[in-house]
């Protein structure tokens, strides 16, 4: 028999995710990715609280002051093209008053403690070895917001480097969740804005760097991500128009695979009726008014009340 593509084998772990579950995902944008597929079938989640963090360093800095609570403060953010900005997180939180965005950030800080307490997994996607200092504080950042790049020293990451970031990052975790779950990814999305040749580099010591602290004993594990696109997915036919992302029907497919791995069989029904409702949810009536369509929104009503009744915490 022909076969057309490189299958990678996986087998389910132990300690699989239900509904029970608590699952923080940190991390690049495909952490959002796969923790839209959390949100859509209601388990409980909280994905990339200060926006999409691609770099080891910069996922530590934010475990370490959110579990610290080293609040944000004047000190931390600074004014750019008319709205306030901080260099930790993601430029999407940005806003137009001080005391908004601030009071938003330690929000934030105080959820992402909590998650860190609580979480049973833990799932960090990490995108790239690549990083900017800041001149000026000689400190690596974790968005440089189009400020001029003569402020910034750009390098890569050694294998070292991300070794020990990973490791400050799940030892701190760790020592308030002894128990939690950690599963490491490198996100298949292609950074060719570094240059093609940068991103393989760059990718290479992530993967090195990260198997350094894999460890099934310590509940620390790795998922393929990376690998399942670039050999299981081998075809521009699952990127977007840019060429760089994963489309719908990737995601889709490495869901799946992570879902083979780390999600229990025996959430499959409450899935399956969860999927109904969002189908239902999402459905345009010919006549809105009709009797019909009142019934059905009787029966999907019904059918939202009693998941709740299960779990409380599925909200639609």
């Amino acid at each position: 028999m022909i076969k057309l593509h490189t299958k990678i084998t996986l087998q389910p772990e132990k300690n699989q995710i239900d509904y029970s579950s608590k699952v923080l995902l940190l991390g690049s944008c495909f952490a959002t990715n796969i923790g839209e597929k959390f949100e859509y079938f209601k388990f409980q989640n909280l994905v990339n609280p200060f926006g999409i963090i691609f770099h080891p360093i910069a996922i530590e800095k934010l475990v370490t002051r959110a579990i610290n609570k080293n609040y944000f403060t004047d000190d931390d953010i600074f004014y750019h093209n008319e709205k306030w900005c901080c260099y930790e997180v993601h430029s999407e939180l940005s806003e137009i008053e001080k005391e908004t965005y601030l009071k938003n950030l330690n929000k934030r800080l105080l959820q992402l403690n909590e998650y860190l307490k609580s979480a049973s997994h833990i799932i960090f996607t990490y995108g790239t070895s690549w990083v900017y200092r800041f001149i000026e504080t000689d400190s690596i950042v974790a968005n440089c917001y189009k400020v001029p790049q003569k402020k910034f020293l750009k390098g890569i990451l050694s294998e070292e480097d991300i070794s020990a970031s990973i490791d400050n990052t799940i030892t701190l975790i760790k020592s308030i969740n002894p128990t939690v779950n950690v599963i490491t990814t490198v996100s298949p999305v292609r950074h060719i804005k570094d240059g093609v040749i940068e991103n393989t580099r760059s990718k290479a010591h992530l993967i090195t760097g990260l198997h350094k602290e894999v460890s099934a004993k310590n509940r620390i594990y790795y998922f393929p991500s990376f690998e399942i696109m670039v050999d299981e997915l081998r075809d521009y036919r699952f990127y977007n128009e840019d060429l760089i992302h994963p489309n719908n029907t990737a995601i889709s497919i490495i869901w799946e695979a992570f879902k083979n791995v780390w999600i229990s069989e025996e959430t499959n029904t409450i899935q399956k009726e969860i999927s109904t409702i969002q189908a239902g949810l999402q459905h345009k009536p010919f006549n809105p008014n009709s009797e019909s369509h009142k019934l059905f929104l009787k029966k999907l009503q019904e059918k939202m009340e009693g998941l709740k009744n299960h779990f409380s915490h599925i909200k639609f």
